[in-house]
């Protein structure tokens, strides 16, 4: 097990940016098993201005991306691309959805991703987000990732 990535270390291995980068740091991961991560939900979020005024709900989609970056992540800390070249994952599909919990401004999500199997470029993992001890969401998530030529 290895410990925290910090959101500067996050930034230089996703491609997300504000205001879609849906994950704040990596408390802990061991490679090709499994992360933990957090997400920090602000009133600041542009979704919460139409979603909804006046109750403020972080949309269930966006839980379901913010465990999609969490599997990115986890691929990206478990192998490396060739040299001149980086991984870039697609979201590739995604079974069992479901939501348990509301989550507004103020909550802390504990993202938290398990590879169940990989195949090549394409790997199978279930989430789950948590806020507190309670389950949110979660959800069995495919990626696929694509080597592409580094810009960095």
């Amino acid at each position: 097990m290895t410990s925290s990535i910090d959101i500067v270390k996050i930034l230089d291995l996703l491609p997300h940016r504000y205001p879609f980068l849906l994950i704040d740091r990596v408390l802990e991961y061991t490679p090709f098993e499994h992360l933990i991560g957090i997400k920090n939900v602000t009133m600041n979020e542009p979704f919460f201005v139409g979603h909804f005024p006046g109750n403020p709900i972080m949309p269930g989609v966006l839980m379901l991306e913010a465990l999609a970056q969490a599997s990115a992540l986890l691929s990206n800390l478990s192998r490396s691309a060739k040299e001149g070249y980086e991984y870039l994952y697609f979201f590739a599909g995604i079974d069992n959805a479901k939501f348990k919990l509301v989550v507004t401004p103020g909550d802390q999500l504990r993202l938290e991703v398990k590879l169940l199997t990989k195949k090549r470029d394409f790997w199978r993992l279930h989430g789950e987000v948590f806020v507190g001890d309670k389950l949110a969401c979660s959800a069995d998530l495919m990626s696929a990732a694509k080597e592409i030529k580094s810009d960095k």
